[in-house]
């Protein structure tokens, strides 16, 4: 059984005849330990406080049996780990997207200061909206720069927090589709002819983070942690 935020992926599931809801990762409606095992894939990491992203990996304890075990995936801040770099680092700007890659997250990422003439349409416009978001911001305090690093794509990462754009695609889906949200290389014919742009936020874990984060549960045993092509992972098991 799977679930997700995006009701379009949801859908999809559906048509393929896959067993799946929308629901948030905070609050899922399954009774509590009634899952042998649970996945978490490139979902964490979207989460922008330490105090949810712990409340998640609690929500998804609660849905295992004791003995039941999970596996997380989250986004690594190290994305050149041992003297080799990953796959998303060495993957250059003109390479064609592969779908397996934007589902799961290994997509390209324009990070302010670092972003090439021919994307500067993409930077003014990355600019007001956060501009935007800040002014508006009711809880902001005055003369703080709240503002967070736009990542630019294929690059290793300078923050922990960041926002990754995304460019709406063109209409290449089928009738009664859903629409796809997908990066567009920057500097690309594409990025500079589309618009709106979305930004979606990140927090990049560093390294042993995700299992201190773990470990911090006292119903649960990391049975491994490890590194896996420029993201951190776990595999649990309730107590």
């Amino acid at each position: 059984v799977g679930c997700d935020r995006s009701k379009n992926l949801v859908d999809i599931c559906g048509e393929k005849n896959f067993q799946a809801f929308v629901c948030d990762a905070l609050s899922v409606p399954i009774r509590s330990g009634s899952c042998d095992a649970c996945i978490s894939i490139a979902v964490i990491h979207h989460f922008s406080t330490a105090e949810r992203r712990l409340a998640t990996i609690r929500e998804l304890v609660r849905l295992l049996r004791p003995g039941g075990t999970a596996l997380i995936y989250v986004w690594a801040m190290e994305q050149e780990y041992k003297n080799q770099k990953s796959k998303y680092l060495k993957e250059k700007n003109g390479s064609k997207d592969k779908e397996e890659e934007i589902n799961t997250d290994m997509a390209r990422r324009p990070q302010s200061g670092q972003v090439s003439d021919s994307s500067s349409q993409d930077s003014a416009r990355s600019d007001q909206l956060l501009h935007d978001s800040e002014v508006k911001g009711c809880d902001a305090k005055p003369g703080v720069d709240s503002r967070l690093p736009v990542h630019t794509n294929r690059t290793s990462f300078h923050s922990q927090d960041l926002l990754v754009p995304w460019h709406l695609k063109s209409g290449t889906k089928k009738k009664g589709e859903g629409v796809d949200m997908v990066p567009s290389p920057a500097g690309s014919k594409d990025s500079q002819e589309l618009s709106p742009v979305f930004h979606r936020y990140y927090h990049v874990f560093s390294e042993g983070e995700l299992e201190a984060v773990c470990r911090s549960l006292d119903c649960v045993r990391v049975q491994r942690s490890y590194y896996d092509q420029g993201n951190w992972c776990v595999v649990l098991e309730k107590l």
